[in-house]
């Protein structure tokens, strides 16, 4: 199977093409709000039509006279989509009618030279029946009257697109010829149907330890505004593929991409700045930003927290962090503008020590300077990236656990409550992603004080070398096999 068809989604401002997306894809992935220009990159998302996949792109608002810097690196994303799309989806008002803007990104679609179907918007109610002969002028065919928010007329543009697939459309026309056949043949004579399917793949079945490790990583890049994180996401795909700008909240949305590094698969995911929530604009868009941050935190595996290496470890950095860290995931906190600071061992240090203090929930995260804007360190992040997802994978034996465990209760005893020593009788890992582990103890648990959990804790990690990775410890009660239910 050949990879999927791109679609494009194009229109002016308010349109509708974010609503559209998301019908699409059966997803929330694009921010929809009534405020125009809410979406400034391309945004991506591969989604199945009746088992075929498709790969749908969401595009800024076209506006045909840029008014600053901003619009016009809009402009040149949604160029960007329009010529790597194998099909357009021209949306338009069907309330407002066509509009001088629409008939000018008309011609510059007509230019690309790209499949392209027409769609009037919300033509719900009755709109639906209003006079769409309008839209001929525009020059790309029959308009199809639909509401991507009601999803009035989906069916029809999703059928539409499937014609455009070549192993759908092979299809297809093998059908005709059979149902050709069929006719010209003897009263009576049976043909089998022929069902629209894609050819199945020939590959093996792989275990499933060993496909999840084969799948992509989610990586997600967060931190403040004007951190750099567009600046670094740019460097890692190598090529602008979202918009970097001095402007504070650039980003809006979400921006996810597929990238190969170095024989791995990435799921590379650029996010809005975080601000605290009482900084916040009152307009509730920077709070949907943020939410989409936060579902982007809990869906990736690794986090690279971008930090501006000019300013002061600030309390909402460490908010994010632990927020990171709460969620069980790998974090990778990264100093960037490095090039610009003066006492480099200074700022590392400071830096250091506020993040080992302030999160001390894990032990010795490793730090690390980049410049973003010329791409220095941007491997050295990579490969700290690759040996903290190794070990966030890692499984122990449980034999290995139980020899931990004794000498580490010998080097450091476990504290005596009401006259007995509390004995921890065994560990076990019971989960990865993150390490999790079980102790057990006939004791009562409650006894344990926090400060011997922590030691364990601590411990466990210099034994297995889980620095800076999220550890997960609990203690259960072991239970008493004498012991019968009344």
């Amino acid at each position: 199977m050949t990879a999927p068809l791109a679609i494009a989604i194009i229109g002016r401002p308010n349109v509708g093409k974010s609503t559209l997306f998301n019908r699409l894809t059966h997803s929330r992935a694009a921010i929809v709000h009534n405020q125009p220009g809410v979406t400034r990159d391309r945004k991506e998302r591969v989604a199945e039509l009746y088992d075929v996949p498709f790969r749908f792109i969401d595009t800024a608002g076209l506006e045909d006279k840029p008014e600053g810097e901003l619009e016009t690196l809009m402009l040149a994303q949604t160029k960007a989509a329009i010529a790597e799309a194998d099909v357009i989806l021209f949306v338009y008002d069907a309330r407002a009618g066509v509009t001088p803007q629409d008939a000018y990104f008309a011609k510059m679609v007509r230019q690309a030279g790209k499949k392209t179907l027409l769609l009037a918007n919300k033509c719900e109610g009755k709109v639906a029946h209003a006079d769409l002969a309008e839209a001929f002028r525009l020059g790309l065919g029959e308009p199809m009257a639909v509401s991507a928010e009601h999803g009035i007329g989906m069916g029809y543009v999703e059928e539409t697109l499937l014609t455009y697939v070549p192993e759908v459309a092979a299809v297809e026309a093998a059908a005709e010829v059979a149902s050709s056949e069929e006719e010209a043949a003897p009263e009576g004579a049976q043909l089998a149907r022929m069902e629209i399917a894609l050819p199945e793949g020939d590959d093996d079945l792989i275990p499933l330890d060993e496909e999840e490790l084969s799948l992509p990583i989610q990586m997600a890049i967060v931190g403040r505004p004007n951190a750099g994180k567009s600046t670094l996401f740019n460097q890692l795909v190598g090529e602008e593929r979202v918009i970097v700008s001095p402007i504070a909240g650039t980003t809006r949305d979400t921006v996810m991409v597929d990238w190969h590094w170095q024989g791995q698969d990435f799921q590379l995911v650029d996010t809005a700045g975080l601000r605290k929530a009482a900084k916040r604009r009152p307009d509730q868009l920077e709070g949907l930003s943020a939410d989409e941050t936060y579902r982007a935190i809990q869906y990736a595996q690794v986090v690279i927290m971008l930090m501006d290496a000019n300013q002061a470890l600030d309390k909402q950095d460490l908010q994010i962090a632990a927020h990171v860290l709460e969620e069980g995931r790998v974090l990778i906190p990264v100093l960037n503008k490095w090039d610009l600071v003066k006492d480099k061992n200074a700022v590392r240090d400071e830096m250091q020590h506020k993040l080992g203090y302030s999160l001390a929930q894990v032990k010795q995260l490793p730090l690390v300077t980049v410049s973003a804007l010329n791409g220095k360190g941007v491997a050295k992040v990579m490969q700290e990236v690759q040996v903290a997802y190794t070990q966030w994978n890692r499984r122990i034996s449980t034999g290995q656990l139980n020899r931990w465990l004794e000498k580490a209760q010998e080097a450091n005893i476990p504290p005596l409550v009401n006259g007995r020593r509390i004995r921890l009788k065994y560990a076990t890992q019971i989960k990865m992603r993150p390490p999790t582990f079980a102790l057990f103890t006939s004791s009562n648990i409650k006894a344990l004080p926090d400060s011997y959990m922590r030691y364990l804790k601590n411990s466990l990690c210099e034994a297995f070398d889980f620095q800076g990775i999220p550890l997960r410890l609990s203690l259960r009660k072991e239970k008493n096999p004498y012991h019968t239910k009344s």
